[in-house]
């Protein structure tokens, strides 16, 4: 069943069973593959206990429930960091480079009042800060930008992403990302939803004259099939294409949740932020029924994601 829980759930929990094995490589995966909930490991957190991926954007979907407001959104990533906002347990314990700086960024300008700064984010940024850590985050947009034209999706898209990851290249990224979202919420298959987002967004860099440079990047996802590489062409690293890269794959070679999450995870590296980009999505396309109840019930703040869920439909569906 497509709803909104079991978008949040999805990503949560697809987060908590990469945590254990981030930064693991492919090859000790391939040798010890997940294939249940962990704990500890990496991190040293307790089983379901979920990163920075799910707090980010459990705090975008608590803002975006009142409204698109960015400054709200802006504060509520500062008092993530400071305050353990959205923590799973009430302290950060990951944080990526270029996030920590840009939410330092981000708290000056808050303190500053200049708020018109947040729109200009995205002129300061160069291409070595393209990292996942916007499109991690990104998935509760899609309910705010749907059914809006692409250019005013693209428009709202940047500067939500441009809080931490100001680059063009991590702005289309998510942009991608949430025209295939935007069609498996309409009602379309995942491969149905892909083919749209190929024809939609061709279309996009052609109207909005996307330089050859950058549109060489999303090559492979945009002009070819994703779907037909092999494992050892998909790469599974903290930069933006990577993880949407091996996202699309993941759900494009699977059929059900457990088995796209674990699919990601086994892929290595960034375990975590790959599977919580294919969780959302596969969590509300083939719903949760493979998963036991115990790891649900396992879940940190459970509860608080299934009212934060209620109140996010409340508002948008």
């Amino acid at each position: 069943m497509k709803t909104v829980s079991n978008m949040f759930l999805g990503l949560a929990l697809a987060d908590a069973l990469g945590v254990p094995v981030e930064f693991k490589s492919r090859d000790y995966l391939s040798q010890n593959p997940v294939n249940t909930m962990l704990e500890y490991g990496t991190h040293h957190q307790s089983a379901g206990t979920w990163s920075d991926d799910s707090s980010l954007t459990f705090c975008l979907a608590y803002s975006l429930k009142n409204g698109y407001s960015l400054k709200d959104i802006a504060l509520k990533f500062t008092q993530w960091t400071y305050s353990g906002m959205w923590t799973p347990r009430g302290r950060v314990f990951d944080i990526g480079i270029q996030t920590r700086k840009s939410i330092n960024t981000l708290q000056a300008i808050l303190d500053s009042e200049d708020y018109d700064a947040l729109k200009y984010l995205k002129y300061e940024a160069d291409e070595y800060t393209n990292g996942n850590g916007s499109l991690m985050r990104i998935l509760p947009l899609l309910f705010y930008i749907k059914n809006k034209s692409i250019k005013q999706q693209f428009e709202t898209i940047w500067e939500v992403s441009a809080l931490t990851h100001g680059h063009i290249r991590s702005a289309i990224s998510c942009l991608i990302y949430l025209k295939f979202a935007e069609y498996i919420l309409k009602g379309k298959s995942i491969k149905q939803a892909y083919i749209s987002t190929q024809i939609d967004i061709k279309q996009f860099f052609k109207d909005e004259e996307i330089s050859e440079y950058e549109k060489q990047h999303f090559q492979r996802l945009i002009n070819d099939d994703i779907s037909t590489l092999s494992v050892d062409e998909i790469k599974s690293d903290g930069y933006v294409i990577s993880t949407l890269e091996a996202s699309f794959w993941c759900l494009l070679t699977t059929n059900s949740y457990l088995e796209a999450v674990f699919k990601a995870i086994n892929l290595g590296d960034d375990t975590d932020t790959t599977a919580t980009v294919v969780g959302g999505i596969s969590g509300f396309y083939f719903g949760l029924d493979d998963v036991p109840k115990k790891w649900l019930d396992t879940l940190a703040r459970k509860n608080d994601i299934l009212k934060l869920s209620e109140e996010f439909n409340q508002t948008y569906l």
